[in-house]
């Protein structure tokens, strides 16, 4: 059986794993969001910066990406994802179900923000998302390079988000 894992955010244009196949992909009752706390990754305990997440909302639709992992490496790729993913226990491995672009509905590997955990930080406004987005740097880099890549590679792939358009528009604004 194909494992699948679902990419809405970094792992759009890092995987980190062989991708046998990728296909555009929605998952039903969840949103795109910069929802959670960078204190590793994207910003420090002192700054955090913010990082996106799948926040539960019935009714949202969320399109990215179904990876499906390479035959024979599912155990290495679910050890690698949970290294990277649950480094603060902040999203939570889920397995639900995603609609493929071509038709086909297959389970993936999904990670969703836990709201009771200390990182959630839904409901901040577009523009204080912005301003920690210009300023935070953690030990992947700044955070403003993590919003334009997946900007990015998301526009690649057809796939628009009107908040994150407006964010790279606005950070790119503050950082000038």
């Amino acid at each position: 059986m194909t494992m699948w894992v679902f990419g809405y955010g970094s792992l759009v244009w890092n995987p980190g794993f062989n991708v046998a196949e990728r296909v555009i992909a929605t998952l039903p009752d969840y949103h795109r969001s910069f929802c959670m706390r960078s204190i590793h990754h994207r910003g420090t305990e002192e700054a955090p910066g913010l990082v996106l997440a799948l926040d539960a909302m019935e009714g949202a639709r969320c399109h990215g990406v179904a990876l499906s992992v390479a035959a024979g490496e599912e155990d290495q790729t679910l050890a690698y994802l949970r290294e990277r993913e649950l480094v603060s226990a902040a999203y939570l491995e889920r397995l639900l179900e995603l609609e493929l672009a071509d038709g086909r509905v297959v389970e993936a590997v999904t990670y969703v923000i836990d709201p009771d955990h200390v990182q959630y930080c839904g409901g901040l406004d577009l523009e204080e998302q912005a301003r920690i987005i210009a300023s935070a740097v953690g030990g992947r880099g700044p955070n403003t390079e993590y919003l334009y890549n997946t900007a990015a590679h998301l526009h690649e792939l057809g796939i628009r988000d009107a908040e994150l358009d407006w964010l790279a528009e606005r950070v790119r604004h503050l950082c000038a």
